[in-house]
């Protein structure tokens, strides 16, 4: 029914008045209504994801000899999936990123705005729903249930790609930087005690090892995604749908994501448990303390730059101080640092409201797929400008650390193999009261001739794994 610009929506509760051309229901407006929550969209891979779920649903019920009366209304519906699948219907979906009812909210918004758009392109007006309706067309043999958990495992597995994709970037910024400073000996240091040498390269190695294990572990985790319950509408057990939808629809979904997904086995538990996302959360939260350990290993060694260690230079992004001239900070590490502890703090959200299921479903679902799809997006932010905007430019201050080794006490332990425990001992002793450098006591003491004192403390002896013989 028209009035005055207005269209009037009816449900079991009512009427609601409606913009007589917006796209979304009156089920929609309920919600954003009730949930003034966050304040913020639903993740716009969330949206996309659904709009390919919707579209293996219908397809999958079109061959099974839905609307074959109608096959204009089929046709516009497709097209309307595939728009809601490509981001351009994003804008309609306003409900909020939270909500309760375990993301009925969503899929109602999803079911109105493909219903409306469809019968655009039909040629009727939004609301016209005795031609195409969102709960009897668009819903078809589906619940929230089952189409809500399956589109955010698909667009979680589709942030995960653009994730691994970021951490083989920063892998590799920092295996160049190895390369690149493999011979710039260094003190390496223990409870932020001067320990024993090792090489700047050496350093940058490690950290693109710890990379390439999250990197490892992202890529792995997808397979714990890929099982869905597409097609166990309510609790699993496939109520209202035909067996042949069941058996089918999952396939069509795998075909037009290109996504390796697989039918849960027990669906009634797929429905019930959202354990699995604590496990990937727990992965990426792993990622997270990576990144803060390196960002904040990288602003200490650039520290100063001249009354700290200032080991390496990080390329200046932006000056650092209102009040202090020619301050320069290290802001892109403390930008993924917060990224990194945010993640970290969704983690806890994620395990708390997966903890939180009850009986034959978890209603947090919407909380899971905001903090999930949100902290995937965040690590990979933090991989690109941590890779980009500050490994890439590393320099080493070669000065300042080989002034470093030649005056630190921790050089006697590279003259263990030669001179042992005992007499590495004597010489740090000596040096510490005389104020003479490790080298001069050795050298004057006789202890080593000065080729095998360079010989030990060279990047090749400081990287070897373990100690050769060695002869004075």
């Amino acid at each position: 029914m028209l009035t005055s610009g207005l269209r009037v929506e009816t449900d079991q509760l009512g009427t609601r008045s409606l913009p007589v051309g917006c796209l979304y229901g009156i089920h929609t407006a309920r919600a954003v209504e009730n949930f003034p929550l966050s304040l913020r969209p639903v993740h716009g891979g969330l949206i996309r994801a659904f709009g390919l779920v919707k579209l293996a649903a219908l397809q999958t019920a079109r061959e099974l000899g839905c609307w074959r009366e109608t096959p204009e209304r089929i046709d516009a519906l497709e097209r309307a999936c595939l728009e809601l699948s490509e981001g351009v219907l994003d804008e309609h979906i306003v409900v909020d990123a939270l909500q309760g009812g375990a993301g009925t909210s969503l899929n109602m918004n999803v079911n109105e705005v493909i219903a409306n758009r469809a019968l655009e392109m039909l040629g009727a007006v939004p609301g016209a729903y005795d031609l195409i309706s969102p709960l009897n067309d668009v819903n078809c043999y589906q619940s929230t249930n089952d189409t809500y958990p399956t589109a955010l495992k698909l667009a979680a597995i589709k942030g995960i790609g653009r994730l691994e994709e970021r951490l083989v970037r920063l892998q590799e910024s920092f295996q160049d930087q190895e390369r690149r400073l493999e011979a710039v000996v260094k003190i390496g240091r223990t409870q932020f005690q001067d320990a024993v040498l090792i090489t700047l390269g050496r350093e940058m190695a490690a950290y693109a090892e710890a990379f390439n294990r999250d990197r490892w572990r992202v890529y792995k985790c997808v397979e714990r995604l890929r099982v869905v319950n597409l097609g166990g509408t309510a609790i699993g057990t496939g109520l209202a749908a035909p067996r042949h939808y069941i058996f089918r629809v999952v396939d069509r979904l795998r075909e037009l994501s290109g996504v390796g997904l697989a039918r849960a086995e027990n669906m009634v538990e797929a429905t019930q448990n959202a354990d699995v996302f604590v496990e990937v959360s727990g992965i990426l939260k792993a990622c997270a303390v990576n990144l803060i350990k390196v960002s904040n290993d990288l602003r200490l060694l650039s520290s100063g730059p001249d009354a700290g260690f200032g080991e390496i230079r990080l390329p200046p992004r932006q000056a650092g101080s209102s009040i202090m001239p020619g301050k320069v900070n290290p802001v892109i590490p403390e930008a993924t640092i917060q990224a990194a502890l945010m993640v970290c703090a969704h983690d806890q959200a994620i395990t708390s409201a997966a903890a939180m299921g009850s009986l034959e479903l978890n209603p947090f679902l919407p909380l899971i797929a905001d903090t999930l799809l949100t902290s995937i997006d965040l690590l990979s932010a933090a991989c690109d400008i941590l890779a980009r905007f500050c490994v890439d430019g590393i320099e080493a201050d070669t000065e300042r650390c080989r002034r470093n080794v030649e005056g630190a006490t921790a050089v006697v332990t590279a003259l263990l193999p030669a001179l042992g425990y005992h007499g590495a001992a004597r010489v740090a002793s000596e040096a510490t009261r005389t104020g003479a450098s490790i080298r001069q006591v050795v050298i004057a003491g006789g202890l080593m001739a000065e080729g095998t004192f360079d010989a030990l403390i060279s990047p090749e002896a400081v990287c070897r794994l373990g100690s050769p013989d060695i002869k004075s």
